[in-house]
């Protein structure tokens, strides 16, 4: 995070006054903001909406947290209601970030800013900003995990590739960075896709469904695995890698002997895999720091007070403009690393990973 982000922040939430879980009654009515996360299987998103309404609490605001449980027509409407009840502003993380324009477009008439977090709505001028992390930079991590724990010499290695939700616009970013590394491997020879399944399209999962990964994974298992090991599986999610982990335990795989896994979001039970040594590594976000990115871009906007602050405003263009972007560092987590890093750092404790 940079030092002009940190500074800013400091200003932002002293304007609260006391901090706490509720707004302090001596800060200002500052009205409603309109929070749109896609779904409640993932507990990220869980976290995410608790994190900003608690923060937006501390300034003044009121929120309206709604999830859409991957329905995107309920996504629509719940934006619509908050459009309807006033909202000063929108913080949206979509389900599908082809299907807002026109709902946007309508809080775009009733001059309401809108924040896309985390994933990118496409196809339309009416986002303000953009908050999210370096996506491209969390499949390098996931892909050179693979590569450094395989090792690069042995001979040809089996993998397999996962990649994300098509409509989701982070799944190219994560699919293409961990390809920048993998792909001169598979090139060369020394990592062999067996299943010829290597384009994004093939290897999409839809609505980021651990039971869809399970049962690709099946498929290549009782195919081309059947009588051969594959020795490494990009998965770019950590709820996909629980999936795939239960198609390779019931295809015959022990426990402790499972192929190099990857993985994001740093979900409890998957940290719990990485502590036993099941799942090799994810990709640690943390979503209080993302929070904070996107409470400050709409203090800023609704207060005028400062200017959002953004650290990047080429890479991510909508099919519409370049959006001005936010971007947050990720971390790769291991077994050899989660305790400073997860517990350490105050996201878990020790009781909840052992437990």
């Amino acid at each position: 995070m940079t030092r002009r982000f940190t500074a800013s922040l400091v200003l932002v939430l002293a304007l609260a006054g006391c901090g706490g879980d509720t707004a302090d009654v001596s800060a200002p009515d500052r009205g409603l903001v309109g929070l749109a996360m896609p779904t409640q299987k993932s507990e990220r998103w869980i976290g995410d909406g608790e994190n900003m309404q608690s923060q937006f609490s501390l300034l003044g605001y009121k929120t309206s947290l709604q999830y859409a449980d991957d329905d995107t027509g309920v996504q629509v409407s719940q934006i619509q209601q908050m459009i309807d009840d006033g909202a000063k502003a929108l913080v949206v993380g979509a389900i599908d970030g082809t299907k807002l324009k026109d709902v946007l477009g309508r809080a775009a008439a009733a001059k309401i800013p809108v924040i896309s977090y985390d994933r990118l709505i496409r196809d339309t001028n009416d986002i303000s900003y953009y908050a999210t992390f370096d996506n491209f930079k969390v499949g390098v991590m996931q892909a050179t995990y693979i590569v450094e724990t395989l090792g690069r010499g042995g001979g040809a290695r089996s993998l397999e590739l996962f990649a994300g939700s098509a409509d989701d616009n982070n799944a190219t970013f994560f699919f293409n960075g961990a390809m920048s590394v993998l792909q001169p491997y598979i090139n060369s020879g020394s990592l062999v896709v067996r299943s010829g399944e290597t384009s994004f399209a093939a290897v999409a999962t839809q609505r980021w469904d651990g039971k869809v990964a399970k049962e690709r994974m099946a498929r290549l298992l009782s195919s081309t695995y059947a009588n051969r090991r594959v020795d490494a599986i990009l998965s770019p999610y950590d709820g996909i890698t629980r999936g795939i982990i239960e198609a390779l335990t019931e295809g015959g795989y022990a426990p402790t002997a499972l192929p190099v896994l990857t993985g994001q979001d740093a979900e409890i039970d998957s940290v719990k895999l990485i502590a036993k040594g099941e799942q090799g590594q994810t990709v640690y976000k943390d979503t209080r720091e993302l929070a904070k990115v996107a409470v400050q871009m709409v203090n800023s906007l609704v207060t005028g007070v400062g200017e959002p602050i953004v650290n990047d405003t080429k890479q991510y263009n909508n099919g519409v403009k370049d959006v001005a972007t936010f971007l947050l560092q990720p971390v790769t987590v291991t077994k050899a690393n989660y305790q400073r890093v997860l517990v350490d750092g105050g996201y878990y404790t020790a009781a909840q990973i052992s437990g």
